[in-house]
């Protein structure tokens, strides 16, 4: 009577579908594919909303920016306030401008064609530059969103296919066709399919979303880098001598 007790209740522990004691029975191959996949999923959401939480707070600063830019005030106080610490790519932008300008500015009164068109110029690339370099700052960890969308499905898939072999493996030792038999293996062997699924779906979608949001931020300083290059070049054209 015991051994049947016993014989039962482990029948019923090798049997527990549950997601915990799916992964307990599994191969060590696919517990580590499912670890793997598991600690990339946290990873992914962790990045979501970090650059959630960083465009919007960029996109709050750079209203209140040029709300400060185009109320009138002197630019040359502007600057001063933000030269030695921009807190954002707008302020960034606008530093590396006022820079080249203060360099040159004092020399325009009898400066050449050529000297204004070189200042012009340097404006404009340094910043371009300064744009580059913050979206560069602003992209980062995005290749990994890109990375785990794709590659997700397939790392789940791969352990997948490795627990249904063993699972083959297991029934031809055990020569048992039984559902009751089969069904544990297939599960686990799924589980790491459906892992690598949850994954990579709010992976791509966050990198579709986000990257969006990252070109019109992109955008958005390209035009005022524009409408403040056509500014300093009126400057320039006035200091004529």
């Amino acid at each position: 009577m015991d051994r049947a007790v016993e014989a039962a209740g482990l029948a019923a522990e090798a049997h527990d579908l549950s997601l915990w004691s799916l992964f307990l029975q599994a191969d060590i191959v696919v517990k580590a594919v499912m670890v793997g996949l598991l600690l990339a999923s946290v990873w992914v959401w962790a990045i979501i909303f970090e650059k959630v939480a960083t465009l919007r707070r960029l996109n709050a600063r750079a209203d209140g920016f040029e709300d400060d830019f185009w109320s009138g005030r002197d630019l040359g106080e502007l600057f001063e306030r933000v030269r030695d610490e921009p807190r954002h790519p707008m302020e960034a932008v606008f530093a590396a401008a006022m820079r080249e300008w203060q360099k040159s500015a004092a020399r325009l009164a009898h400066a050449s064609e050529s000297v204004r068109a070189a200042l012009k110029e340097r404006i404009e690339r340094a910043m371009s530059i300064t744009i580059q370099r913050e979206m560069e700052r602003l992209e980062r960890w995005m290749v990994f969103l890109a990375s785990v969308g794709s590659a997700a499905p397939f790392v789940g898939l791969f352990g997948t296919v490795w627990g249904i072999m063993n699972s083959f493996a297991a029934i031809a030792q055990m020569r048992n066709t039984s559902l009751a038999v089969v069904a544990p293996g297939i599960a686990e062997a799924l589980f790491a399919t459906a892992i690598g699924l949850a994954a990579a779906i709010p992976a791509v979608l966050a990198y579709n979303t986000i990257s969006t949001n990252l070109a019109r931020y992109a955008a958005r300083l390209e035009a005022f880098a524009g409408e403040f290059g056509a500014i300093l070049s009126r400057q320039i054209e006035d200091k004529r001598a």
